[in-house]
Parts: C-alpha cells; structure tokens; sequence
C-alpha cells in the first residue's frame, strides 16, 4: 500500500529530526539531490525551466491515469536536494492530492528559514508550478466528464 502523502512527509520530518547541525541536514539534502535521476535530455528545453529559480531547474511533468508523474533537476546540489524532497512527497499523486496538501515538512524540518531568499523563491516556483499542472490537469479531467 502506498503512503499517503502526510506519511511521506512525516518520513522526511523523521529523518531530518535526528539531525541539530544545519550542515548535517544539509549533507542529508545533497545525499537527497544525489539519489536522485537525471532528468532525460530531451526534456531540458526552455518550456521546462522553471522561472523564479537562481539556478537551472528543469521540470518535466507526465499524466496518466490520473496522477502526476514528475522528474526535476538542477544544475546546483542544493536545489537538487530540494527538488529530491518535493518529489518524493508529489511525485505520482492526483491533481487533488497535489492541490489540497499542506507542504508542511519545509517548515518542520526548518527549511523555511535556512534557505537563503532566492532559494527559498525558486522552490516555492517549483511547488507553484507542479500545483499549476495539478489545477490544469484536474481541469481538464473536469470537462471530459461532461
């Protein structure tokens, strides 16, 4: 049985809770960053590029029956981290599980003020878009019912 997207998050607020030292949590974002797969080449093209972000983030979102099956990646390690977290709790899930969920593992594990303002903005324009794709497709599902 899949986790549900509280206990996905709930997952990474354990994980990072071991951790007081912000380089050790640190180390554990880039260890995030490093696991995860590089984003296929034919999909690094400027309509997926996220603007908004200091680095080079790329985002590539596919749907199919139903959910959202994302992939990212940056050209910085800590925005690769990030991107890692975000989709382990997104990656996936339909449109109204995107749209409805409280992001509040950021918060928790102390991202939110640990992150310098642009990355900071950067991510939050990748959570931004991945809900604009979410709102999009749940559109689209919408008005082919009808």
């Amino acid at each position: 049985m899949k986790q549900t997207i509280d206990e996905v998050q709930q997952e990474i607020i354990d994980e990072f809770s071991i951790y007081d030292d912000w380089m050790d949590k640190y180390a554990v974002i880039i260890e995030q960053g490093n696991a995860l797969q590089p984003i296929d080449e034919k999909y690094k093209i400027p309509e997926n590029i996220i603007e908004g972000c200091q680095s080079r983030v790329w985002l590539q979102t596919d749907y199919h029956e139903g959910k959202l099956y994302l992939q990212a990646e940056s050209d910085a390690i800590i925005v690769k981290g990030l991107l890692a977290l975000v989709l382990r709790v997104f990656n996936g899930r339909t449109p109204d599980e995107i749209i409805n969920t409280d992001l509040r593992f950021l918060k928790e594990i102390g991202l939110t003020e640990h992150l310098s303002p642009t990355r900071s903005n950067g991510l939050l324009s990748v959570i931004k878009q991945i809900r604009f794709y979410a709102i999009a497709y749940k559109a689209k599902d919408d008005s082919m019912i009808y």
